[in-house]
């Protein structure tokens, strides 16, 4: 898979691919399209057409309140499925908005990624569940700490992290909005952590000096959803 797209690395991470699995991604790739930075993919409330598949670029899914307030509820990345949806008639529960200019493509509907596409909406609830635990009993540190990890992790299954450092287009208002913290406060316990030696974020790049550490500071096993899941990012 070294050489591969993102979004395929992703998948492939997920569960083995056969030939006919791969043509149907490649079949799909081909029809990417770009989205300009801040649009929305979903509306909350409104119809799905149908999954899409995020082959570059950033977005993430967010609850706008009537007076501006926003919660960021989680960050979607390369080879994330968008409006995947079983239930007939699928209406959006929330919105979906670009955080970078992106390439979206229709997602393969094919019998043969039914166990891909499984293991991706389980990894998504998953993360949601850590999101939920992060807002509400993590202290401010370990939300930063944890979500981090959570994006190494995630950022790890479609090859974009060397070196246990990572690109991220997330401003310290988005990760305040994300993470229950005022800009201020984040940019402080940023500074701390740089301090202490444990990561650091300059020029859109985080870099995570000790990850295994890391993730034992604050008790964070990887996420796992199934027995088989291969490790990230085969080649």
């Amino acid at each position: 898979m070294t050489g591969a797209p993102p979004a395929l690395r992703r998948l492939a991470s997920l569960a083995p691919l056969d030939t006919w699995s791969f043509e149907a991604i490649d079949a799909a790739l081909a029809k990417s399209q770009k989205i300009r930075r801040r649009r929305d993919i979903l509306g909350e409330g409104k119809p799905i057409a149908g999954a899409q598949l995020l082959v570059r670029g950033w977005a993430a899914r967010v609850k706008i309140f009537a007076d501006g307030r926003r919660q960021f509820l989680s960050f979607l990345l390369p080879g994330d499925l968008v409006g995947y949806c079983r239930q007939p008639a699928p209406l959006a529960v929330s919105t979906v908005t670009t955080l970078t200019e992106v390439e979206i493509c229709p997602a393969p509907d094919t019998a043969a990624l039914d166990t891909v596409y499984a293991m991706s909406a389980a990894l998504e609830e998953a993360y949601l569940l850590e999101q939920i635990v992060r807002l509400g009993r993590m202290s401010a540190m370990e939300r930063i700490y944890s979500l981090f990890l959570e994006l190494h992790e995630r950022l790890s299954r479609a090859g974009l992290v060397t070196q246990t450092g990572f690109d991220m287009p997330l401003t310290q208002e988005i990760l305040g909005d994300a993470l229950g913290l005022t800009a201020v406060h984040i940019n402080r316990m940023l500074q701390d952590a740089r301090r202490a030696g444990l990561l650091e974020v300059t020029g859109g790049r985080v870099q995570l000096y000790d990850p295994l550490a890391l993730a034992g500071q604050i008790g964070r096993e990887p996420v796992r959803v199934a027995d088989v899941l291969p490790t990230a990012s085969p080649d």
